[in-house]
């Protein structure tokens, strides 16, 4: 199984939000089945130098229900995620997802105009 992931980042002009759209493909040649303990389907954190700016989860709940997304050979799927009311800066976004025994994750940077 080879999941591969790829994170886009869109700061608005107006610095009213920061968006996150992680892009998970199975570029395996089998199914992957994706199995998730919460509805928090993947992590997104910003970062400063290696400094954690802001985290998605951070003070957040998630309903407590099994759930689970089917990959085929060549399929993808995208978790989304915003960030209100960012500070002004240069960040490194990484992405994460949070499937019970698999791993992808992706990093991309992000500039917020001042």
């Amino acid at each position: 199984m080879s999941l591969e992931g790829s994170l886009e980042t869109a700061a608005d002009g107006t610095r009213d939000a920061v968006m996150f759209v992680f892009t998970v493909t199975n570029s395996g040649d089998e199914p992957v089945d994706l199995q998730f303990s919460d509805a928090c389907k993947a992590e997104f954190v910003l970062e400063d130098d290696g400094d954690e700016i802001w985290r998605f989860t951070e003070g957040r709940m998630f309903a407590q229900v099994l759930s689970s997304d089917a990959l085929a050979p060549g399929e993808a799927t995208t978790y989304e995620a915003e960030w209100s009311d960012p500070d002004p800066g240069d960040y490194t976004a990484v992405a994460e997802l949070r499937a019970q025994d698999e791993h992808c994750a992706a990093r991309a940077d992000v500039s917020v105009p001042s």
